[in-house]
């Protein structure tokens, strides 16, 4: 429900800023405004990718969690999306996101909401009808040593 009040107000807000904010200013600033404010979203999220793709790569050499690096280029491609929407309260919340001590509260407060939750895809390792704790069951295995012989190829070399 809250999602549905978002796309009807967010139209209203959108056309009273432009109404007073371009009765204010006039028309010829009104619309540079709004087409800067789209070239700097587009340029943002230009720039963003090749970005996020670099720190993606950093953290992993350092071996630190890519987490953080993620959730920064989401708010700011975030931020780009908004800044190519026209409209003054959609441009005023792109460029909100980009600043940086901004962007680290909001991941602050919605991490502090999530919680981590393991999935798992694929076959599991598991029996279909595991074991109850504390009955073990022997297996036996073989192992198979590699062949020591080299390939050869399709000549006979």
């Amino acid at each position: 429900m809250p999602i549905i009040v978002l796309f009807l107000a967010l139209p209203l807000i959108e056309i009273a800023l432009f109404v007073t904010i371009g009765g204010w200013l006039t028309v010829w600033p009104t619309l540079a405004i709004v087409l800067g404010t789209g070239i700097l979203g587009v340029w943002v999220m230009r720039s963003q990718g090749l970005r996020a793709v670099k720190d993606l790569q950093s953290a992993q050499a350092a071996m630190r969690n890519p987490l953080s690096p993620m959730a920064h280029s989401a708010l700011i491609m975030l931020a780009g999306v908004l800044l190519v929407l026209p409209g003054f309260f959609t441009d005023t919340l792109g460029l909100l996101l980009l600043i940086p001590p901004l962007r680290r509260l909001i991941i602050l407060l919605i991490g502090a909401r999530l919680r981590a939750r393991v999935v798992t895809t694929g076959f599991a390792a598991t029996p279909l009808h595991p074991a109850p704790p504390g009955d073990w069951e022997d297996v036996e295995f073989i192992e198979i040593a590699p062949d020591p012989t080299p390939p050869t190829d399709r000549r006979g070399h």
